[in-house]
C-alpha cells in the first residue's frame, strides 16, 4: 500500500490534480466530484507579472492565436503574431459580396451577394453553455441575436418515406412519441413490466405516457383535437360561427418508423445543439474583427511560415510574404502555435518525435456548405417557417432558414447545404457550380415552386479544398486521443500548439479558446520558473 500523505479536503485533491496534469486534468476531476460547471471557463486567465523583456511568437490569427496574443500582451509579453491570410479570423469567417474563394486547385469564386448578405461556411451558431466564447463577446462589444435551432414547423424528408414528401417535424414527432407511448402503455397494462417496476411507479409511467403521448382515455393514439394541438390542424381554429377546428390525420406507425424522426429529435437533444444558441449580429466574423481591433497593431497578415526552429535560448521562425515574396526570420522567448496539424505537417518544425507523431496522427474531417441568396424569403412567406432546419437524407443533409432580420422584404441568404460525410466529398468533388446546382435540385424537394424560382446567386465552399487548412477541423478517435492526445498538448521546449484541434470540444470556437487558455497558462508558469 502508497503511504503517501493524501490530501484532507477536495480543494486540496483538486489543487493537487491540477498542479500535476494542469487544467484538464483538474477539470476532468472536478466533472467526477460534481464541481464543474458546464465549462472549464471561470473567467480571463491570472497571467500577470510577465519578466521584463519576455516575448512570445504567435502563429495564426485565427480565435486561438488572437486571444492568446490578447492575454500574453495585458500579462506584460511583447508579441508578435504572423498570419498567412490576408485577413484574421482563420475559420471564424463570413463571405460577402465582392469576395473571392479560392480553391486548392486555383478555382475561384466571385461572391455577388447583395450588401449585408452573408454566408458562414464555418463556425455559425454558439450554444448557451460556451462560456469562454460567450465572455469576450461580451468583453469585446459583439453583439449577439438567437439562433433559431429546433423549429417544428420546418421538414424532414427521407426519401423512401411518405413518397418522398417532405413532412413537417411537428408532425412526425408528435406521431412517433403518441405512437410510442400507446405501446408502452399496452406494455404495462399487459404486466410485461411489472417485474421491472412497482405499482406506484407503474401509474406514473401510464400517467406520463398518456399525457406525454397525448393519448386519448383508452390510452390510443387517435387524431383528436388534443394531438392536433400538438402536430396542426387540416382547419386551424377560427374565430365566430365558423371557428370550430377539425384535427389532422395522424401517420401510421409503419409510415412514422420509415421516416427517421428520432433521429433529429435525438439531434435536439445533443448537449452542443441544444437551445438557447446565439449568433453575432452581421455575421460570424464579427467576433474576429472585434479580437483584431485588439491585436491588430500585433499582426502580420499575408505571412506564410516556412520552418519553425528553437533551442535553449529561444524560437525563430522563417517566413515568407505570399504578396511580395519578402522573406525574414521573426524570433522570440517562446511560441504558441495556432496552425492546423494538416497545415504543420508540411512545415519543418524542430520538435520531438511524440509530437511530430501526434500531429501525423490525426486526420480532418470534411464539411461543404452552400449559401444560396434567394430574392425574397418565401420560407417565411409562404411556409410560415423563421429559421431552424429542415433535414433529409440527400447529400446535402440539411437546408437552414437565416435568423435575422424576419419578416425583411428583399433578399436573404438561406444555407442550402451544410454537408459532411460521404454526401461532404460527393459535394467537395464537384465545382462550385455544380455543387450550387446539386443544392438546387436537392433542396426544392422541400420548396418546389420557390427554389429555382427566386434563386439569385449562390457561393459553395468545400473545406478540403481550402488551401490555407484543406479540412475542417480534426477528428480524434478514443484510441488516437490515447496515443497521442497529451503529446500534442505538452510543452515541447519553447513551443505549445493551441486551436480546436487540441481541445476535446473540438470543431467549435469554443475548443479552440479554452486549448488557447490552458496553452498560454502553462507557458506563463514555464517562463516564470525559467
Amino acid at each position: 500500500m502508497d503511504h503517501t500523505i493524501l490530501p484532507q479536503t477536495r480543494r486540496e485533491l483538486l489543487s493537487m490534480i491540477g498542479k500535476a496534469g494542469g487544467g484538464v486534468a483538474m477539470y476532468q476531476a472536478m466533472t467526477a466530484l460534481g464541481h464543474a460547471a458546464e465549462t472549464q471557463f471561470s473567467g480571463p486567465p491570472a497571467l500577470a507579472g510577465a519578466r521584463k523583456g519576455a516575448s512570445v511568437l504567435v502563429l495564426g490569427a485565427g480565435l486561438a492565436g488572437m486571444l492568446a496574443a490578447h492575454e500574453l500582451t495585458k500579462a506584460g509579453y511583447k508579441v508578435q503574431v504572423l498570419e498567412f491570410q490576408d485577413r484574421p479570423g482563420g475559420r471564424n469567417y463570413s463571405i460577402r459580396g465582392g469576395d473571392k474563394v479560392v480553391e486548392t486547385d486555383g478555382t475561384v469564386q466571385d461572391c455577388n451577394f447583395a450588401p449585408g448578405n452573408y454566408l458562414n461556411p464555418g463556425p455559425w451558431r454558439i450554444p448557451h453553455h460556451h462560456r469562454t466564447l460567450l465572455h469576450y463577446c461580451k468583453a469585446l462589444g459583439v453583439e449577439l441575436e438567437p439562433f433559431i435551432q429546433l423549429n417544428h414547423n420546418a421538414f424532414v424528408h427521407r426519401t423512401k418515406a411518405f413518397g418522398g414528401k417532405p413532412q413537417r417535424y411537428r408532425e412526425v414527432a408528435t406521431d412517433f412519441k403518441g405512437h410510442v407511448s400507446e405501446l408502452m402503455g399496452k406494455a404495462l397494462n399487459a404486466g410485461s413490466l411489472d417485474d421491472k417496476l412497482t405499482k406506484e411507479d407503474k401509474d406514473k409511467l401510464l400517467v406520463a405516457m398518456r399525457e406525454w403521448g397525448a393519448l386519448d382515455k383508452n390510452m390510443a393514439y387517435t387524431g383528436d383535437l388534443k394531438v392536433a394541438s400538438q402536430r396542426g390542424y387540416d382547419r386551424a381554429p377560427g374565430g365566430g360561427v365558423g371557428g370550430a377546428p377539425t384535427p389532422s390525420a395522424v401517420n401510421s406507425l409503419s409510415d412514422t418508423l420509415s421516416s427517421n424522426v428520432w433521429t433529429q429529435m435525438g439531434f435536439f437533444f445533443n448537449y452542443v445543439m441544444q437551445t438557447t444558441m446565439f449568433q453575432p449580429k452581421g455575421g460570424m466574423d464579427m467576433i474576429g474583427k472585434a479580437f483584431f481591433k485588439q491585436v491588430g497593431k500585433l499582426v502580420r497578415l499575408n505571412t506564410r511560415v516556412t520552418a519553425i526552429a528553437q533551442n535553449d535560448q529561444g524560437v525563430s521562425v522563417s517566413w515568407e510574404d505570399t504578396k511580395t515574396g519578402q522573406k525574414g526570420v521573426a524570433a522570440a522567448d517562446y511560441c504558441v502555435c495556432t496552425i492546423p496539424a494538416t497545415i504543420l505537417n508540411q512545415i519543418d518544425i524542430q520538435v520531438g518525435p511524440a509530437m511530430k507523431a501526434a500531429l501525423k496522427a490525426l486526420p480532418y474531417s470534411n464539411s461543404v456548405k452552400i449559401g444560396l441568396e434567394m430574392k425574397r424569403r418565401f420560407w417565411e412567406e409562404d411556409y410560415s417557417i423563421y429559421g431552424g432546419h429542415s433535414f433529409t437524407d440527400q447529400a446535402i443533409s440539411l437546408i437552414s432558414y437565416p435568423n435575422n432580420n424576419f419578416f425583411k422584404d428583399g433578399s436573404a441568404v438561406l444555407l442550402g447545404a451544410f454537408a459532411g460525410g460521404a454526401g461532404g466529398y460527393q459535394l467537395a468533388g464537384m465545382t462550385p457550380a455544380q455543387r450550387i446546382e446539386a443544392a438546387l435540385v436537392q433542396g426544392s424537394v422541400f420548396h418546389p415552386a420557390e427554389y429555382r424560382k427566386e434563386f439569385a446567386s449562390g457561393v459553395a465552399f468545400a473545406w478540403s479544398r481550402a488551401p490555407w487548412i484543406m479540412g475542417c477541423c480534426a477528428t480524434w478517435t478514443e484510441e488516437s486521443r490515447a496515443a497521442h492526445y497529451q503529446n500534442l498538448c505538452a510543452l515541447d521546449g519553447r513551443i505549445v500548439l493551441a486551436g480546436e484541434h487540441a481541445s476535446y470540444y473540438g470543431c467549435w470556437m469554443e475548443g479552440a479558446l479554452l486549448s488557447s487558455l490552458d496553452a498560454i497558462t502553462r507557458l506563463h508558469q514555464r517562463a516564470q520558473a525559467a
